[in-house]
């Protein structure tokens, strides 16, 4: 029998329909409230920060690069100045027609060809070039590079959405080398890498400002949309003390002499005396910073500045000062000079073949003598020579504004050899730059106050406000008696002695001659290192300038500088318009004996320093070149005092001062 078929109430599958619906109803009221919920998050407590950044989506910010300052000469005169560059890119990608807002509200449409005309207009460029540099698919190409600000505000005023300006700079420097080396170059990236571009970089550099404003969605710059700025503060100029004629005369000059001499290299100092203003730091070869690849290393710095040689007998002048100021000698005391001074075992000799002469000091100094300079600078004790080397600053910097000065090399008294304790009377065995070596004379010149010297003169602001920079206070190193007998001895030097060539016609001149072996990198010495510093007129001083020449070729006696300082002397005097002199120069008797009579007349001497004997005879007994003895004893030499630091020991070496 079949059995019957139960019939289903429907309740069951109703009652599983209905809960599913019901779930269903319920995640969409759940996901309502939430963003129910969010709505009014964002529209009632954060409004500001929903602004803040749909704001920070459509703005843009541009850097807005500060100008460098100029670099001056101490009559205006620009030797560096920034112009303000852009270079325009575009991105080929997103060119495109696109919608530029007007001011009125309403706005525009540019299609890429209009693009091209309206860009080859602002840029002054044809329109077949400016369509190739957006006719493409990079993301990157330059449309024109190194436009001016006015052609960049220009283009950007155009709001094509693809195309960009990066901030750019020229340096240039229009006097190109005269004065390169003192000024600096820049490098990669505004990078400040010598000279007063490196020192000064700071106050030139000023400081960026920025530009931010909005953009449409397509990326067109909103014109009626606000603006902010960050104001740009642009660096300051330095004028310094250089004078550009004078700089540009004295390189060409020291250029002259160092390529007739086939010298390694050459370099002028030319400074006012009264506050130590350096008007001139030449170089034989320098930079041209318009084009520092060319350049080759050597002359990317200032020599006077970094270059520490033997001075010579300029020093002499030092050690003349001291023992004028400790009461040793005036320059009329009559000294008797042996032919040479044997000092155990080691001779020190003279430029030139004599007997035993009479000389008055000044006699000694005009003729450049190392025996009486020893003989004199003797009655000092080796710890009075080191302190007035200090003194007058040898030793250390100047503190002049440029990079890399060298202080020079002062060895401590108790360390100095038999022989070098008197070489430095004479300027061997000490190293220090011409810079320094000419401080040594402004102080002279100037009294006895020594100003160490600066190139900066004042500091100009954006606005044109002009201050000066403080210069170092001088620093009484000798009295004005002193000062002024040392003055008549370096007088004597230029009209009765030995460089008689440094005269300039109508001036009265003063100054001294040297003359050092230079240090060998390979160990002992290699040539000669010669110089002349001076000042005038004498009876006022004025100016001064110092002359070096590094290895100069050719006999010793013809490879001075007395003609170059000459020559740069007379047109300082001259561009200054210094009157010439109306009085007569000193005159100092330089010997007291009859140099035609073979028996001297009896003087009193100067007693002869410890460890120091006159030879019984009167015969010379130097080399014609006025070296030491080819027998010394192997070791008794100062070593160079000028060579590098970890330098192998130089071989033992036989110098003396020329005098030339």
């Amino acid at each position: 029998m079949a059995r019957a078929r139960s019939t289903s109430t429907g309740d069951a599958p109703g009652a599983r329909g209905i809960g599913r619906s019901h779930i269903g109803v319920v995640l969409v009221l759940g996901l309502l409230v939430v963003l129910g919920l969010r709505l009014v998050w964002v529209q009632g407590f954060d409004a500001a920060g929903r602004a803040e950044a749909a704001a920070g989506e459509r703005s843009r910010t541009e850097v807005v690069p500060a100008l460098r300052g100029e670099i001056r000469d101490t009559h205006g005169n620009v030797l560096a100045r920034t112009l303000q560059r852009y270079d325009v890119t575009v991105d080929q990608s997103l060119v495109r027609e696109f919608a530029r807002p007007l001011a009125d509200g309403t706005t525009e449409t540019v299609t890429p060809t209009q693009a091209v005309y309206q860009l080859a207009d602002a840029l002054e460029l044809e329109d077949a070039e400016v369509k190739d540099a957006l006719d493409g698919d990079k993301q990157f190409e330059y449309v024109a590079r190194g436009v001016t600000p006015e052609q960049w505000n220009t283009v950007r005023e155009l709001g094509l959405p693809y195309v960009y300006g990066q901030p750019s700079s020229d340096r240039i420097y229009p006097n190109g080398p005269v004065a390169g080396s003192v000024v600096g170059f820049m490098g990669g990236d505004d990078e400040a890498l010598g000279g007063i571009e490196q020192t000064q970089d700071e106050l030139l550099r000023g400081t960026d400002g920025s530009r931010t404003f909005e953009i449409s969605a397509d990326g067109v710059r909103i014109p009626v949309a606000p603006q902010e700025e960050s104001p740009v503060e642009d660096g300051s100029s330095v004028q310094l003390s250089i004078d550009s004629d004078v700089q540009f005369f004295a390189q060409q000059a020291v250029m002259e002499r160092a390529e007739e001499l086939d010298a390694e290299w050459g370099t002028a100092v030319v400074m006012r005396i009264e506050d130590g203003a350096v008007l001139a730091l030449a170089d034989s070869s320098t930079v041209d910073p318009n084009d520092i690849g060319s350049a080759a290393p050597e002359d990317l710095g200032v020599r006077s500045v970094q270059n520490a040689v033997e001075p010579g007998s300029t020093q002499k002048i030092l050690t003349a000062a001291a023992a004028v100021e400790e009461g040793v000698v005036t320059p009329r005391t009559e000294i008797t000079v042996p032919p040479f001074l044997e000092i155990e075992g080691q001779k020190i000799t003279d430029a030139f073949d004599h007997g035993e002469q009479q000389r008055t000091f000044a006699g000694i100094i005009a003729d450049s003598m190392n025996t009486g300079t020893v003989l004199v600078g003797g009655k000092l004790t080796p710890e009075q020579r080191h302190e007035w080397m200090q003194r007058f600053g040898v030793g250390e910097t100047t503190g002049i504004e440029l990079p890399g000065e060298s202080p020079g090399i002062l060895t401590s008294a108790d360390q100095w050899d038999v022989r070098q304790q008197y070489t430095v009377l004479f300027g061997q065995g000490v190293a220090q730059t011409p810079l320094r070596t000419a401080t040594i004379f402004q102080a002279i010149g100037n009294g006895g106050v020594q100003v160490e010297p600066r190139v900066v003169e004042s500091v100009i602001d954006p606005d044109g406000t002009s201050t000066p920079v403080e210069r170092p206070e001088g620093e009484r190193v000798v009295s004005e008696e002193t000062a002024e007998q040392v003055l008549d001895m370096m007088e004597v030097t230029v009209t009765q002695g030995g460089a008689k060539e440094a005269a300039v016609e109508g001036y009265r001149v003063g100054g001294k001659t040297g003359t050092a072996e230079a240090p060998s990198p390979e160990g002992g010495y290699d040539g000669y290192t010669t110089s002349f510093v001076g000042v005038a007129p004498v009876e006022d001083p004025q100016y001064l300038v110092a002359v070096t020449l590094q290895r100069p070729q050719g006999d010793v006696r013809s490879i001075g500088t007395t003609p170059t300082f000459s020559k740069i002397m007379g047109q300082v005097l001259r561009h200054y318009d210094v009157p010439p002199s109306t009085t007569e120069p000193v005159e100092i008797p330089l010997r007291t004996d009859d140099p035609e009579e073979d028996e001297a007349e009896e003087t009193a001497p100067v007693d002869t320093p410890p460890g120091v004997e006159a030879p019984e005879d009167g015969a010379a007994e130097t080399p014609e070149d006025g070296a030491a003895e080819p027998g010394a004893e192997p070791g008794a030499e100062a070593e160079p005092a000028a060579a590098a630091a970890g330098a192998p020991a130089p071989a033992a070496s036989r110098r003396a001062d020329e005098g030339d």
